[in-house]
């Protein structure tokens, strides 16, 4: 899970790069340019905040990243892959195995447990099924809900609803985890449990996180770098910290 080493060929590579990536939608007689010819770079192991009001093409960019959807003409190349080149079946595998997708919406099935809904994508990957149970156990315990492996969805607050989406964003060890306004639906002190264990597993996991949020003093808290969006199109930067000068606050 930790950035690669010198040897790799990636090694000197960015975790993401998009070189104009575009996403255009037709709406009758209109054109929808929700990203449009958007270039950046991400490091392995940065954290890093899209940020824009809404509409600004924030969420479609990390769409384009997740392999969620695809560019109308660019190039997402994430890990060294060209995500625009990619069948339906290596992409359903990227988002498997590379990926790890946390939303506002917590997106679990409301009838499974919390350790279903966390094994759910070892059972897509056909792992063993007592080895799908430890593995579960483990990254529930991460999140600190090992005494609600039994409980369904709506036994759980908000806050637990998203730590749950959150151990089975990480159940497959991701490279990347994308988060999508993942305290759009919580209070600030639930918000913020969120934030310190996604800081955490970004330093401890050496995990590359990409995270939308329409909350700027957030992104500053937690991101080292900040990437603004407006109608589509990249409109500044900002860097704040590197990697290195973050783990020190996540011992804190």
């Amino acid at each position: 899970m930790n950035p690669g080493s010198g040897d790799s060929p990636l090694a000197n590579q960015p975790a993401i790069r998009t070189e104009n990536a575009c996403r255009h939608y037709a709406m009758g007689d209109s054109t929808i340019r929700a990203v449009d010819g958007v270039s950046i770079e991400v490091g392995s192991g940065e954290f890093v905040a899209l940020l824009g009001t809404s509409g600004s093409g924030k969420s479609s960019l990390l769409n384009l990243i997740a392999g969620l959807d695809h560019p109308t003409s660019g190039s997402v190349v994430v890990e060294g892959r060209d995500l625009a080149r990619l069948s339906r079946e290596q992409l359903a595998h990227y988002r498997l195995r590379t990926v790890g997708m946390v939303f506002q919406s917590f997106n679990l099935i409301p009838s499974m447990t919390v350790l279903e809904n966390v094994e759910l994508p070892l059972r897509f990957a056909e792992i063993d099924r007592h080895k799908r149970d430890g593995l579960a156990r483990e990254a529930l315990e991460r999140v600190r809900l090992g005494k609600r492996l039994n409980h369904r969805p709506s036994e759980l607050s908000g806050g637990e609803q998203q730590r749950t989406a959150l151990a089975r964003a990480l159940i497959n060890r991701p490279k990347l985890l994308l988060a999508d306004e993942p305290t759009g639906n919580l209070d600030s002190r639930t918000g913020t449990e969120i934030m310190e264990m996604i800081r955490d597993f970004n330093h401890s996991l050496g995990m590359t996180v990409v995270m939308v949020t329409h909350e700027r003093p957030l992104a500053e808290r937690y991101a080292g770098r900040l990437i603004f969006l407006a109608d589509g199109k990249l409109d500044e930067q900002a860097t704040l910290r590197s990697p290195q000068e973050i783990a020190p606050e996540v011992q804190r």
